[in-house]
């Protein structure tokens, strides 16, 4: 059991160095190239400005170059991190209000065939349709509140706590429109 689990370990280790030890092979020659580029203008600079001067420029260049690729990752650990924060409480919405539609969805049929497998079943089922069919005001009004209950995804945003209207957008942003189309900006 732990032989195969070991194995498929071994194997996946061995298909990730061998993709990656591909990809430097690739990498190698634009390194060596990058190399001979940098020599080529370090001697430039130091035939024209001289050698302490060369060095420097190179120096300051590549630390520039350096602080650059600094700002880029963060930037980019930053967006990831807040991707995967947003996308974390979304599939956690999604999932519970999701599970809940699908248990809603499931119930009555679930209660239909374990009420129809019984040694009573279907003259049991006729006599609770009649009893519903009695009933069919306080049938009517438990449907209503569950669909009070069910859960509705808005046009403009997923969370509809956080939804805002027109009207109150152009408000917070200093257009003054009412929903009547009214302009209550003060006078200039």
């Amino acid at each position: 059991m732990f032989r195969k689990l070991m194995n498929d370990v071994k194997s996946a280790a061995v298909s990730t160095l061998t993709k990656y030890a591909v990809r430097m092979s690739v990498a190698v020659p634009f390194l060596v190239a990058a190399g001979f580029g940098t020599a080529a203008v370090t001697v430039m600079l130091v035939e024209r400005f001289g050698s302490l001067k060369a060095y420097g420029t190179m120096a300051g260049g590549f630390a520039v170059i350096g602080l650059i690729s600094v700002l880029a990752v963060a930037v980019k650990e930053h967006e990831d991190v807040a991707a995967d924060t947003a996308a974390e409480q979304s599939d956690t919405a999604d999932v519970a209000t999701d599970a809940a539609a699908q248990a809603a969805v499931q119930l009555p049929l679930a209660l239909l065939r374990a009420f129809a497998t019984t040694p009573m079943g279907p003259s049991a089922a006729v006599s609770g349709a009649k009893a519903l069919g009695r009933n069919w005001p306080m049938v009517l009004l438990l449907a209503f509140i569950g669909l009070l209950f069910w859960p509705l995804e808005h046009k403009d945003s997923k969370d509809p706590e956080h939804a805002e209207s027109e009207a109150a957008k152009g408000a917070r942003e200093g257009r003054g429109f009412a929903p009547n189309g009214l302009d209550h900006r003060p006078a200039a």
